[in-house]
This record gives C-alpha cells, structure tokens and sequence, in this order.
C-alpha cells in the first residue's frame, strides 16, 4: 500500500478514535454537571455514540482499531462485574434469596421468551436471561447516597443485584456456546468451576512474603506487577474458556472473581483502582460509545419499535421485580415495591447481551434496539422512583464505596 494511502487511512482511525474518546470524555462530564439530576454515564455515552454515528452527524466510524478496543472494553466490563461481586461483601442470607429471586424471575423470563419468540425475531432464552439483569453498579451509589447502603434493605438490593449479574452471566455462556451436548457442556462447565475455584484458593492461600513485597514495592512503580499480573488471568481465562468452546464472558467474570478474592483486603484497594481506571477510564466507555454508534436507532424511533420497548420495560418490571415478593414479609408492600425497582434496573449487561447475541443471530437489530431502549429507560426511571418509595436510610454508608466511575454504570 503506498505510504500516502496508509497515512489517510491512519489519519481517519485516528479521527474516530478521537472523537469516541471525546464522546466519553463529555459523557462523564454531561452526566454528573447537575447534582440533583445525575445522569447514567452508559445512557449519555450512547446517546453521544448515536450522535457522532453514522445515524446523525456521520463523523466518526466503527473501523477494526475501535471494534478491537470496544470488544476489549466488553471483556473489562464482565470482568469488573466479577471485581463487584466479591467487592460488595453481601451476607449469605441475602445472597441466598437474591439467589432465589432470580431463579424465579427468569422463569418468568423464559415464560415471557416463549411467548414473545413466535412474534419477534430474538431466541426465547436471550430474551429471558436479558430481562433477569439488573445493573448493580448503578445502584451502589444511589444507594450510598439515600443512606440505605448500610441497611438490612441495601443488603436486600445488594442480594438481587449480585444475583442479577452473577447467574445471567454464567447462563448466557452456557447457551451462546451451542458447540457441545447439553451433557458435555454441563461437565467441560464444572471442570472449569472447579479450574476457577483452585485458581482462587491459590490466591487467597499462595501468598510469600517475597512475591508480596515485589508486588507492594512496584504499586507506586512503573513496574505495576500486581496489576500485570491481573491481566495476564485475565488474558488465560478468557484464552482457556474460548478455547473450551464457552462465550469469553465467562472467562473474563471468572477472572474478576479470582482477582476480586486476592484484593479482597485493605492492602489490595489500591490494585482495585487501578484496574478500575483501565476499564470505566478508557476500555468500558470506548465499548458503550461504539454500541452507540451502531445502534439502530431508526428501528427504535418507528412506532413498532417504541411499543416494543414500553413492553419490554414492563416485563422489566415484572420479571425482574418479581423476585421483591420474596422480601415482602420483612419491608411490607411499599418497599419491596421499591426493591422490585431496583432490581428491574439493568442496561450495561442488556447492552452485552444483545450485543453478543446479535453477533451469532440470536436477535435481530431492531429488536435489540427496543430491548436496549428499554434498559435505558430503567436506569433513568427506576432507581428515583425506588428511592422515594424506599425513603431514606438511617444508617451510614460504608467507608469504602466503589470508584465513582464504576458506580455510574
């Protein structure tokens, strides 16, 4: 290729790469410019991808540098995911029934799939584990904020929320794998459980005090051995779990739950942050502004699709909140209707889901599109009527909330 070519070619990826930055930039300024009014950073960062998208403006464009960063950006946002869960430290008791509310909420989901599947171009089971999300990091800081993070209710939308991550995760490898026999894939699924699990007891146990003072020492270091490290088992268990046939998804929320179980101390926030920083600062935001940038937002805007997306809302609603019932002995109706507003609150995993499942024909664009509206509207809408229905805690928020970037998501 003549060199004049190659730098054009340069030159226009450069452009792109550059306003998508820009995009991400002023989404995490946008979103926070009103302190009453706080904006989801994932809605405006979509909303400014749309916008310098081919759709509107047409300035920018989805070139293999960008797609690379962005599918790099959805392994760190499973990957943080798994970080969250290990992070938020949510008793057992609350666990187990977030647990138990969601299996109730995705049969509901797969109630919800089969009846929708003959209607609507999407497989019955994405639909079902998409409308069993909820956006934990979302939640966190809403809930620090009202004073209820510390509550036995904040522990009930800590439970659902954890839950609401954890298993859809899990799930959609499972079935976005296809590659073996239902038996086969149960048995290469514990085999890597069990991978994972020894992966972790080595982290938490293997700890000499030679490797751990060559850790601290490169903490303030260009060296950053503790955060390389990380992201070499990043790197291996995203290589091992595609390699075995399952999504990457699993691999990359594997490793966030390793590396969440060897931070798991004071000693290890700072590690934590930053791998935060490399993922809400730089990949995470890249990932959400490109969805924004391929977006169908002419299939959303049609009447068809924005009475999709108000009924997907409403499934929302129901299938995900259902799992509120379970704690309505112990709040009473008002704030397990609350609770059940909470955990409808899902987009950054809706987003993933779609993304993933319309690259292997599990869902068609406008489809998706309506379902991704639909998560957009929840993270504006539920968590502030949640709030005022659940009024204001009156204890005080634990010293250590997640980084503000992971929180808007």
């Amino acid at each position: 290729m003549p060199s004049g070519v190659l730098a054009a070619a340069t030159a226009a990826d450069l452009g792109s790469l550059v306003l998508v930055l820009g995009a991400a930039s002023v989404g995490a300024i946008v979103s926070r410019l009103h302190r009453r009014v706080v904006l989801p950073t994932v809605v405006v960062e979509i909303v400014l991808g749309i916008l310098i998208g081919p759709h509107v403006l047409d300035v920018a464009q989805v070139d293999r540098y960008l797609a690379f960063l962005a599918n790099f950006g959805l392994v760190f946002l499973f990957f943080v995911a798994g970080l969250e869960v290990i992070e938020q430290r949510v008793p057992a008791p609350s666990l187990v029934r977030g647990a138990a509310g969601w299996a109730c909420s995705v049969a509901l989901g797969l109630l919800a799939g089969v009846a929708l599947h003959a209607a609507l171009d999407a497989e019955w089971w994405l639909l079902a584990i998409a409308l069993s999300t909820t956006s934990l990091g979302t939640l966190v800081p809403i809930l620090a904020d009202a004073g209820l993070l510390s509550t036995r209710f904040g522990s009930a939308v800590l439970g659902t929320g954890v839950s609401g991550e954890f298993w859809p995760i899990v799930v959609i490898s499972v079935f976005l794998t296809g590659a073996y026999g239902a038996v086969t894939e149960t048995v290469l699924l514990l085999a890597f459980g069990l991978l994972v699990a020894l992966a972790a007891a080595v982290a938490l146990r293997a700890r000499p005090p030679r490797i751990l003072r060559v850790l601290q020492e490169t903490l303030q270091t260009t060296g950053q051995a503790a955060v390389r490290l990380s992201l070499l088992l990043l790197g291996a268990l995203v290589l091992l779990a595609n390699d075995v046939g399952f999504d990457f998804v699993l691999g990359a929320f594997a490793a966030g739950l390793v590396v969440g179980l060897a931070l798991d101390s004071p000693e290890g926030g700072p590690v934590r942050m930053r791998l935060e920083g490399i993922g809400f600062g730089f990949l995470i935001p890249i990932y959400f502004v490109v969805t924004g940038m391929t977006f169908d937002v002419e299939s959303l805007l049609t009447a068809s699709g924005l009475g999709l997306a108000a009924l997907f809302l409403a499934l929302l609603l129901v299938v995900r909140g259902a799992s509120a019932l379970l704690w309505l002995r112990a709040f009473g109706a008002r704030r397990s209707l609350a609770l059940a507003l909470f955990a409808a609150t899902g987009l950054p995993l809706i987003v993933a889901i779609v993304g993933i499942g319309t690259d292997r024909g599990a869902i068609s664009a406008d489809v998706g599109a309506s379902l991704i509206g639909a998560g957009m509207i929840s993270v504006l809408a539920f968590p502030l009527l949640g709030t005022r229905l659940a009024g204001r805690g009156t204890g005080t928020a634990p010293e250590h909330v997640p980084a503000g970037a992971v929180a808007e998501y």
